[in-house]
């Protein structure tokens, strides 16, 4: 018995980045125990078998982790689950006979390279305004020498766990990546091992993220709802926190 879910696809389809795009029709036959990318795979397969050219996506450790398979889905990105990333969407969430807008990510600092792949390179660039770390390199500290509590850890962990996808810019109706930035900013604002840098990285890094053409925050908290590691807006906060600081601190120091 066949159980396959009967589906139409309407993929956004764009040749290069100057290129007028458009939505293109496809009818698929997929199991519903398949992931939405190995439903996109197996279109590809039918589109080069008809001497068609493929849909370009991103994907690579398809396990949630690396967040290069972000692509919006009837709307939302990542697809209409939540805290997870679209390579762990599956088909049994659609119905039969559905239909599914796929579109890439957009927003004016990720130009679509081609298809639904785009260009967050702009995150790269804001992760190294932030520049290094200058703790001492060698073995591994004993667990107790470096005391840092459970709350404290707990804290900067979940901050560190952003995957850095774009979900919240592509959400934000005002294209922000202030949660991206505060994540980053954060989990190193609560270490003993980020304090050296600790101004200089808050400033830079907002600096570089307008810069690119990132938008201010929306305030609506979208982009915590659409996340797929459910960073908090409270990271917005921190972030907020530190860059004001440290320009009162630049400002005494000018003076």
């Amino acid at each position: 018995m066949n159980n396959n879910l009967n589906l139409k696809l309407k993929v956004w389809r764009q040749s290069n980045p100057k290129a007028v795009g458009a939505f293109v029709d496809y009818n698929v036959s997929v199991s519903p125990d398949a992931s939405f990318l190995e439903m996109l795979d197996e279109l590809n397969n039918e589109l080069e078998k008809n001497n068609q050219e493929p849909v370009v996506f991103e994907s690579d450790c398809r396990e949630g982790i690396c967040g290069t398979c972000g692509m919006v889905i009837n709307g939302e990105p990542h697809g209409p689950l939540r805290k997870i990333a679209t390579c762990q969407l599956h088909m049994r969430n659609f119905k039969d006979g559905q239909t599914i807008w796929v579109e890439p990510f957009r927003a004016k600092a990720f130009p679509i390279i081609k298809d639904l792949a785009v260009d967050r390179s702009a995150f790269d660039k804001i992760i190294q305004a932030g520049g290094y770390i200058s703790v001492n390199t060698g073995s591994a500290q004993d667990a107790n020498a470096l005391p840092i509590s459970k709350d404290i850890a707990s804290d900067a962990f979940d901050s560190a766990a952003c995957i850095g996808c774009g979900a919240c810019v592509a959400t934000c109706k005002n294209g922000s990546a202030m949660l991206f930035v505060s994540a980053k900013v954060t989990q190193f604002a609560l270490l003993p091992q980020g304090q050296p840098e600790r101004q200089q990285r808050a400033e830079a890094m907002v600096a570089k993220m307008d810069e690119l053409g990132f938008g201010s925050c929306s305030n609506t908290y979208a982009c915590e709802a659409e996340c797929p590691k459910g960073i908090s807006v409270r990271n917005i906060a921190k972030l907020n926190h530190e860059y004001l600081s440290a320009k009162c601190k630049s400002t005494n120091v000018e003076a």
